[in-house]
């Protein structure tokens, strides 16, 4: 019987290190893929606001202590409502930074909130940022909330409604809406930088801290 010979050399070491091999290149290819699957499209479209959310936590103080910075952003640059002209727009169509105010007459928070907000849209107000208080007054060209607005000296805000109160239904299925007046603070790129329930001071000097570490936080500053 003949003998069967190995003609060539095998090396138990070099094939351990070539197997070894294989699994880092198969394990590290399903890394790749776990990593991106993991990838939420939103948190990638909304990492401005996301990371602008993150400086904010120390300026939630006196006045806007309520102020929820967003843990997971919201992208809301689809909100839907009128222009003063009665021109349906969204919230993409506005440049900057906003923070977005739902309102009624009705609302007797609103009443003693809205001259803040007008102060803080005279004073703070700009291509940068802009307060887009939106009324939820129910009825089509309805004459009231305009005449509210006149009767307690607002002179300064741009006016906005949505007498459907869609906007205001949308976002409380969402949890940001619970009832009147809610704000809503939203980065350049859409996304909600953070929440505040009920009425605040936002001519209080803590207000526009607020407001601008958000700016400094949308330009990339410190």
């Amino acid at each position: 019987m003949k003998k069967l010979t190995v003609t060539g050399k095998f090396s138990p070491g070099k094939g351990l290190i070539a197997v070894f091999a294989g699994f880092v290149v198969i394990g590290g290819a399903v890394l790749a893929l776990n990593l991106q699957k993991s990838e939420d499209p939103q948190a990638l479209a909304c990492s401005s606001s996301m990371n602008t959310a993150k400086k904010l936590k120390s300026f939630t103080t006196g006045e806007v202590a309520a102020f929820l910075p967003s843990e997971k952003p919201l992208n809301l640059s689809q909100l839907k409502f009128n222009d003063a002209d009665g021109n349906l727009i969204t919230m993409a169509n506005l440049k900057g930074t906003k923070l977005l105010n739902l309102w009624a007459t009705w609302c007797a928070p609103c009443r003693k909130e809205m001259p803040h907000l007008d102060k803080l849209q005279r004073e703070a107000g700009s291509e940068e940022f802009s307060v887009v208080a939106v009324n939820m007054d129910r009825g089509e060209n309805n004459p009231k909330p305009l005449k509210f607005l006149s009767d307690i000296g607002v002179k300064d805000l741009t006016y906005f409604s949505d007498h459907t109160m869609k906007t205001f239904n949308d976002l409380r299925t969402k949890g940001k809406a619970p009832g009147l007046p809610s704000t809503i603070m939203i980065g350049a790129d859409g996304c909600e930088i953070g929440t505040m329930f009920g009425p605040a001071d936002w001519a209080a000097p803590e207000a526009f801290a607020l407001v601008n570490a958000a700016l400094a936080g949308q330009k990339g500053t410190p």
